[in-house]
Parts: structure tokens; sequence; C-alpha cells
């Protein structure tokens, strides 16, 4: 990945888990732009680059060799993998402040497997999430976890499905 390196001490963020909104209509805190190209195989999955708007994420994708790929770069599984975990492990990690347990220690592996879909023949993802976090009690571990399954958008989209649409941009120099 290239980009700006992240600060050395990072800080957790100052939301709220509950209190810095309560209307009735989706609030965006934060919006990102990715786009995909193909690459030298004219396929975004096999041979594409992913580059974000900010330019804080550039990265070639490969397959993983279970797909014939030669598994020489990240993958998408592997990039949502990645931010399902980093986004459930922050949203233990708040709770646990909240309670005034110590995070330190808290550790999120997500597997994410890439399949074919019984239903249509096409193909769906499947995700597990497990959490490690020694030395808590398992009753207490429980509670935020489920607690925080509530709070993770990854989460809920996993148990939900997102509200998402699928557009053709208009040709440039085309008219509305």
């Amino acid at each position: 990945m290239t980009g700006v390196p992240p600060p050395e001490d990072p800080r957790a963020p100052a939301l709220s888990t509950d209190h810095d909104y309560g209307g009735s209509a989706f609030k965006p805190l934060y919006t990102t732009r990715v786009a995909v190209n193909g690459g030298s195989s004219a396929h975004g999955r096999a041979s594409g680059r992913v580059r974000s708007a900010d330019g804080a994420l550039d990265v070639e994708l490969r397959m993983p060799e279970e797909l014939g790929g030669d598994a020489t770069g990240p993958n998408p599984e592997q990039l949502f993998a990645a931010g399902y975990a980093a986004c459930f492990h922050g949203a233990l990690s708040l709770l646990a402040r909240r309670q005034y347990l110590d995070p330190g220690s808290i550790s999120v592996e997500v597997s994410v497997a890439f399949g074919r879909d019984p239903a249509d023949g096409g193909y769906q993802l499947s995700a597990d999430l497990v959490v490690t976090w020694p030395g808590i009690e398992p009753g207490t571990a429980d509670r935020l976890i489920d607690k925080a399954a509530t709070l993770c958008p990854y989460a809920k989209m996993t148990r939900q499905g997102i509200p998402s649409t699928i557009t053709l941009a208009p040709s440039k120099g085309s008219k509305p």
C-alpha cells in the first residue's frame, strides 16, 4: 500500500455508541470512494487496481491460488475481512472502555469464504468472526460482543444486507 503512514500514536475516536444521533433517517458521518479498474487481464478481481479517492489505498488485486490466481496481492475477500475485523474491534473496544475495561488484549479474527450460491448458481460470501479476549469474564465478554454486533455496520450488513444501488454512469460527452 502507498500513502501517508499512520500516526505513531493513533487515538481512539471520540464517537459515542448511542448518544450522537436520534433521528429517523440515515446520517452519513464519513463517505469514501474507491475505484477499481481491470488491470492487465481486464478483470478487476484478477488483476485490478484499487484506488481510493484520497490516495490512502492503492493496491493491485490478485486472485487467490484456490481460484486459479497467483496470490501475489490481496483479494477482495481479504479487504472485506480486514474492514469487518477492524470495525468490530473498534465497536467492542469502545464498549469495553465505557465499562472501564481494558480493551488492549482484544483480538478479532474474521474468516470470509467465497463460494457458490445454491439458490441461483452465482456466488456468495459467508463470514465468521471470532473474538479472543483473555482475562475477561465470559458472561461480560458475551454481553459486550452482542452489543458490538448491533453497533458495527459490518456485522449489521452480514446479518441484514445494506441499502445499495447499481447504476451506469453517463458516457462522457452525453447529455442527460
